[in-house]
């Protein structure tokens, strides 16, 4: 089945795990995922990076119950259109990440390439964990990469 606007609207776990529309997108879906995360972050911004590492956690969660409804759906458990997960750890990753553009932009990078990439144990989790948790927990761990990541370039730069 190749999920449509119709799709999404049969249930709200399948809005929620196509990131609004994002993952109908017929290229990079993940990366529009991805990018879905920035205006929810600039909205929890103003009450501080806890409630932002709180929105992610929120939206990992609810992720794990609208991936797995919107996976059974369609018969594939990790479907490329299912980006909750991306969302989710993409904000995860904003709340650890200095507030300016340049450590934006290096942030969205790092954790695509780790999302794409899948460095171990990303790609045994990715490939050994199923349902709904299976498919936010490896984008949690390329979240970890990431953070560890541009911890590492701002102990550098400083």
């Amino acid at each position: 089945m190749r999920p449509d606007r119709s799709f999404l609207l049969r249930h709200p776990a399948h809005w929620l795990a196509f990131g609004f529309g994002a993952g109908l997108m017929p290229k990079a879906p993940g990366t529009w995922g991805t990018l879905v995360a920035f205006p929810m972050f600039f909205m929890a911004r103003p009450w501080g990076d806890l409630a932002v590492l709180g929105l992610g956690a929120f939206v990992f969660i609810l992720g794990i119950w609208a991936a797995q409804v919107a996976g059974k759906s369609l018969g594939v458990a990790d479907h490329g259109g299912i980006v909750i997960d991306e969302i989710a750890a993409f904000l995860i990753v904003l709340a650890f990440t200095p507030h300016h553009v340049a450590w934006w932009l290096a942030a969205f990078c790092l954790f695509r390439a780790f999302d794409i990439f899948k460095p171990w144990p990303i790609r045994l989790a990715d490939r050994h964990i199923k349902g709904g948790f299976g498919v936010m927990f490896d984008d949690l761990l390329a979240a970890g990469y990431s953070v560890a990541a541009l911890w590492l370039a701002r102990t550098a730069l400083s």
